[in-house]
């Protein structure tokens, strides 16, 4: 191996983050565990340490790895009061959606301050969410299905969110 062959270096440190990242995600009831843990998972990656969920998905550790355990976990039966408090604290409410009016991901600026609001795998976000969220972002698509798996596209997100804010 000559000097100036790139070392493989399996598990890098953690990047340190200047101060935490001010964001929560907060997902419905999903038919799948699995959408949850991988959730999970990315928030730990991010540096967010806040996810509110619904229903009683569990958490699968295989998955979620560890920030199953760094991760808080917030559960409530449904969003709307959650959401309304979080607003009334200074949250700007963003969803993840398709809409009349949404916002491409790639000409959008993430507030720093907010919370993610994903949708049902196949409702999208309910009826009773949608008049309170403050900006609507979408994913373009370019082929079929129409759209993303909910955990790709929340990746997806919050990996936008980390480019426009790498150091929290």
């Amino acid at each position: 191996m000559s000097e100036d062959a790139p070392e493989h270096v399996r598990h890098r440190p953690p990047q340190v983050l200047a101060e935490p990242r001010p964001v929560i995600v907060a997902c419905p009831q999903f038919k799948s565990a699995i959408n949850l843990s991988r959730i999970v998972r990315l928030a730990g990656c991010c540096g967010v340490n806040h996810v509110i969920a619904c229903g009683n998905n569990k958490v699968d550790a295989d998955v979620a790895r560890d920030a199953a355990s760094s991760v808080r976990i917030e559960r409530r039966r449904s969003l709307p009061r959650r959401l309304e408090e979080l607003k009334a604290e200074g949250y700007r409410l963003v969803g993840l959606e398709q809409t009349t009016h949404s916002q491409s991901l790639h000409h959008y600026t993430f507030p720093r301050r907010m919370v993610l609001i994903v949708g049902h795998e196949r409702l999208g976000i309910d009826a009773e969410v949608m008049p309170l969220l403050d900006d609507v972002v979408e994913i373009p698509v370019y082929g079929l299905p129409f759209s993303y798996n909910v955990a790709t596209a929340t990746t997806m997100a919050l990996y936008e969110y980390c480019r426009q804010y790498p150091q929290g």
